[in-house]
């Protein structure tokens, strides 16, 4: 459905339910509607307008606003998400873990993650994310466990690899760092756009590429820190 069908659409039937699905179908790179978050985030206001407590509105404007580096927006979105939904999704959770966690808001950010992955255990994005706080807030001991559990369902994710890698190079554990960081890359070199944009579905596909030699930068980088000196 074209912009000027659903404008016509919402004009002459007002729906908070059609609002935020057209919101969501600018809102993912594997949609095949046109990525507009602009749009999107219209269409989530418009949601909320004719509905104020409609669900998981205010969870994808938190998204835009974590997208767009507002994070302090973002937090008050995803808490007021939360806080009126009477039955929130796990992924509200993850959305704030993540907000939080960007935020310098570690130790929060672990607390947000571990709600979401009691629900969701297996979840291969929100283990590394909760790794990756975990290393921030200096408990590599954590992360590393949680990484290794990840693998063991994951076990060529390039980006558990990598974290994996991490924890145990800041564990002292140099020779098991190199190994792993080595089976990260040879996973790295297989990565394609559309695994990426599986992996961060509300991202912009315009930089799918970008983010794949972000990833791929990363992991060469730290082989060479990593480097068994034997």
């Amino acid at each position: 459905m074209t912009v000027l069908l659903q404008n016509a659409q919402l004009l002459f039937f007002p729906s908070a339910a059609s609002a935020y699905n057209f919101g969501n179908q600018h809102f993912d790179a594997r949609s095949g509607y046109e990525y507009d978050i602009d749009r999107a985030e219209s269409l989530y206001q418009e949601a909320l307008r004719i509905d104020p407590q409609f669900p998981y509105a205010r969870h994808q404007l938190a998204r835009i606003s974590f997208l767009r580096g507002d994070f302090k927006s973002a937090l008050v979105l995803i808490n007021e998400e939360l806080f009126t939904n009477p039955d929130p999704s796990p992924s509200s959770y993850y959305i704030r873990g993540l907000i939080e966690g960007y935020a310098g808001r570690y130790d929060d950010a672990a607390k947000s993650y571990e709600r979401y992955l009691e629900r969701d255990p297996r979840n291969w994005a929100a283990i590394n994310d909760y790794a990756w706080v975990l290393l921030r807030a200096g408990r590599s001991e954590d992360a590393a466990i949680a990484t290794a559990e990840g693998l063991a369902y994951f076990p060529e994710n390039p980006w558990l690899l990598n974290s994996n890698a991490t924890a145990l190079f800041e564990l002292g554990l140099t020779k098991e760092a190199s190994a792993v960081i080595q089976k990260a890359g040879e996973s790295a070199a297989s990565i394609t756009e559309p695994m990426w944009l599986t992996a961060y579905p509300g991202n912009d596909p315009r930089i799918a590429r970008q983010g794949i030699e972000t990833l791929q930068r990363a992991i060469a980088s730290n082989k060479l820190r990593f480097a068994d000196p034997e």
